[in-house]
C-alpha cells in the first residue's frame, strides 16, 4: 500500500493584515516537522501543496530539512484543489444572518487576535450554517462545492500515484476536514468537531491501494510534543 501524509501548514499570521504568511512560530514548526521526518527516515516520493503561500512555505521549509539531512527530496507540485476554503468569504456571506442574535459579533471579528475564544465560538457557528447548506448566498462557494474541489484533487493524486509511494500533501485544516468527510463518511457537522483539533504541521496518514483509501492516523504532532514547548502547539 501507498501512504499519503496530510500535513497542515504551520501557524499563519492570525490577526495580521496578511494572514497567508507563516509566523515565526509557523516557520519553526515546519522546520521541526522536516527534521522529524528526516530522523524517521521517511522517503517522500512526491510532494504537493495548494497554491497558498502558507502551504508552500511550510512544504519548502520541511523539504529543506530533508535535503540537508541527505535525503532525496521531490519537487513541490501545486494543485489548487488542496487550497483552504475562503473563511473570510464565509464570514462576510453569513455574518448578517446572525447579527440580530450576536450584536457584538462585528466588534469581536475586528479584534479577533485579542478575543480568540469568542472569535472561535462565532466562527464555529458560521461554519455550522455553511456546512448545513441552508444559508448559502449565491456568491459564496458552498460546502458541497468545496468538497467536490477536494475530491477532484484526491482523484488526480490517486490516478497519478504508483503503488507503495509516500506522498506528502501540505494543505489546510478545512481541506483535511473535507478529506476526512469523504473517506470516513462522518457527517459534515461532526467532522468539523475534529477540524478544531487539527494542530499546525500535524500529520494525518491515509493508506491507499489503487483508488481505495482509508484513514490510518490523525493529527499526529509528536515532533512538537517532544520539544516540551507548549507554545509550539497551535491551532490557527
Amino acid at each position: 500500500m501507498g501512504s499519503i501524509y496530510l500535513i497542515r501548514h504551520g501557524q499563519a499570521s492570525f490577526g495580521a493584515d496578511d494572514y497567508d504568511v507563516l509566523s515565526p512560530i509557523g516557520i519553526r514548526q515546519a522546520e521541526m516537522l522536516g527534521s522529524h521526518l528526516a530522523q524517521l527516515g521517511i522517503r517522500i516520493d512526491r510532494c504537493l501543496s495548494g497554491d497558498l503561500r502558507r502551504q508552500q512555505h511550510t512544504a519548502n521549509a520541511a523539504l529543506k530539512q530533508l535535503s540537508e539531512a541527505g535525503l532525496a527530496t521531490p519537487t513541490l507540485e501545486i494543485d489548487a484543489a488542496f487550497n483552504e476554503f475562503d473563511a473570510d468569504a464565509v464570514i462576510r456571506g453569513l455574518l448578517p444572518g446572525i447579527l440580530p442574535e450576536e450584536p457584538e459579533a462585528m466588534h469581536v471579528l475586528r479584534n479577533a487576535a485579542q478575543q480568540r475564544a469568542e472569535f472561535q465560538r462565532l466562527f464555529a457557528r458560521l461554519i455550522g450554517r455553511w456546512v448545513s447548506g441552508t444559508y448559502d448566498p449565491p456568491e459564496l462557494q458552498s460546502w458541497t462545492t468545496f468538497v467536490e474541489q477536494v475530491q477532484g484533487g484526491l482523484t488526480r493524486l490517486l490516478e497519478q500515484a504508483e503503488s507503495k509511494q509516500n506522498i506528502a500533501v501540505f494543505t489546510s485544516g478545512g481541506t483535511i476536514t473535507a478529506l476526512l468527510h469523504l473517506i470516513t463518511g462522518v457527517p459534515a457537522d461532526k467532522v468539523f468537531e475534529l477540524n478544531w483539533q487539527i494542530v499546525n504541521t500535524s500529520l494525518s496518514c491515509l493508506k491507499f491501494r489503487g483508488t481505495q483509501v482509508s484513514l490510518a492516523s490523525f493529527n499526529s504532532h509528536v515532533h512538537l510534543q517532544l520539544s516540551k514547548a507548549p507554545e509550539l502547539i497551535t491551532y490557527r
